[in-house]
């Protein structure tokens, strides 16, 4: 296997020797700050690497962003998201250790009652200023801490 800095990749087929060229590619995912019942919305996953962490998941393919972070938000937690809106995009490389992977941050409303699904053990309310028990998984400690400064000054994070 062989590749250069833009992503391509050659490889060998086995079976009859010849080079096929792929692409490697971010992983593209979203993930949510869910406000219910006043705090904030975490689940402890199931899978590695297993930890509290914001809701989310992968968008499947032929799917919209929006419509990923609804279904997302149920498998989860059981709640449906009102009100939600884009918060900012997370890209660093090394913000998923499985696979560089692109986040999308959405901010909604939780509305029904919690109850954890799918990949997460567990779904409980945290007070997102003191609440949170850092280090989340992945980069999501830090999309907290500007989630809370969105909330004290209106400021969204940049870069």
């Amino acid at each position: 296997m062989s590749g250069d800095v833009r992503g391509e990749v050659r490889e060998t087929c086995e079976r009859c020797g010849a080079v096929v060229k792929t692409w490697q590619r971010p992983g593209v995912s979203v993930d949510m700050l869910i406000e219910h019942q006043g705090r904030l919305v975490l689940v402890y996953r199931r899978n590695e690497p297993v930890n509290w962490a914001l809701p989310g998941g992968y968008v499947t393919y032929g799917e919209k962003i929006e419509d990923s972070a609804r279904r997302e938000a149920m498998e989860e937690t059981g709640l449906e998201l009102v009100d939600l809106e884009q918060f900012h995009v997370y890209s660093d490389p090394g913000r998923d250790p499985r696979q560089h992977s692109i986040t999308t941050v959405f901010l909604a409303q939780g509305r029904g009652t919690l109850c954890a699904g799918d990949d997460a053990a567990k779904a409980e309310l945290f007070e997102a200023a003191t609440g949170v028990p850092h280090p989340l998984a992945f980069d999501h400690s830090r999309i907290v801490r500007d989630y809370v400064e969105y909330k004290a000054t209106g400021r969204r994070p940049r870069g």
